[in-house]
């Protein structure tokens, strides 16, 4: 077994990897985490989550501020001489100093089927996209984006009532056990790295606000499929009489309506797209609480006809 370890890892989905290093018996020297950030109303300094779960474990945490000419940091983590540094979502570029230090390198890892959806945020996007089938990679770090080879990988299939919310977690599960066999692989000279294909690259750059913005020329399959990519940031949203219109939750409808009109019918709401509709479920309109589509028609009246996004 791996006599020294370095985990290095920011969010929720890296908890699972950290855990699963701990209870299968891996050292775990030190744990490094993005300084702590204000959150919340109040702006109160809040660690996350990975340090939250190392506190738990007794682990020694660090939080640099910045890593890649950082001597002390340097220093600190050439002295532990780890085997390995294990990266989950970390959030910072890895330094070539750092992916030169441990004799089994840097290993990450990344919820895609790589090459596929290499990037900040690739659940959102395989999601966002219609893929059914998604999956973990761990990979060697080199200098280059989610490139490194490949060491293993784990296929898991993306339902049609899937969020990034409900994929997330079942991930971050998977990934964590692969990345127990992945070092025990390593640890036994049984795991043979092998190249990414870079002809079969497709990317998922970091969400921006814009993302969410409702394009109702595209199909109603691809804008529900953006729906539950973009939970719960940036969302789904267009305008409904100069106000910003967030649509949580819609279904595919058969109606022929002009992309972005409106139909009410009764309690129901109707969408129209470039092909098909959405009939909208919950809505959140600017400065209002989320209500259901029902509310939504009994308390704005939308008129037939009337037109979203403009």
């Amino acid at each position: 077994m791996s006599q020294s370890l370095v985990f290095c890892g920011t969010p929720r989905f890296a908890v699972p990897t950290l855990e699963a290093l701990v209870h299968a018996g891996f050292p775990v020297r030190l744990v490094v985490t993005q300084p702590d950030k204000p959150r919340g109303r109040g702006l109160v300094l809040t660690p996350s989550p990975v340090k939250q779960s190392a506190l738990s474990l007794n682990l020694p945490v660090t939080q640099p501020e910045s890593i890649k000419n950082n001597d002390e940091f340097r220093s600190q983590l050439s002295a532990i001489q780890p085997d390995a540094i294990i990266v989950v979502g970390y959030g910072r570029i890895i330094p070539q100093w750092m992916i030169d230090l441990p004799r089994l390198g840097n290993i990450n890892l990344h919820a895609s089927l790589l090459p596929k959806y290499r990037g900040a945020a690739p659940i959102q996007w395989a999601v966002a996209r219609g893929e059914t089938m998604t999956g973990v990679t761990t990979m060697r770090i080199d200098a280059g984006l989610d490139t490194g080879d490949i060491l293993l990988q784990k296929e898991m299939p993306i339902a049609a009532t899937d969020t990034t919310e409900t994929l997330a977690p079942a991930l971050a599960a998977i990934g964590a056990n692969l990345i127990v066999e992945t070092l025990r692989g390593l640890q036994a000279g049984r795991l043979e790295a092998r190249p990414q294909d870079d002809a079969q690259a497709t990317l998922a750059p970091i969400l921006t606000k814009e993302d969410g913005r409702i394009d109702f020329r595209l199909s109603a399959q691809e804008i529900r499929n953006r729906m539950r990519g973009f939970q719960p940031w940036p969302g789904v949203f267009t305008t409904f009489r100069g106000k910003n219109l967030h649509v949580w939750d819609a279904a595919l409808a058969q109606r022929s309506l002009v992309p972005g009109d409106l139909l009410a019918e009764g309690d129901h709401l109707f969408i129209g797209c470039g092909e098909g509709g959405l009939e909208v479920l919950e809505v959140h309109l600017e400065g209002k609480k989320r209500m259901a589509a029902r509310d939504f028609v009994h308390g704005y009246r939308p008129q037939t006809g009337e037109k979203l996004g403009s």
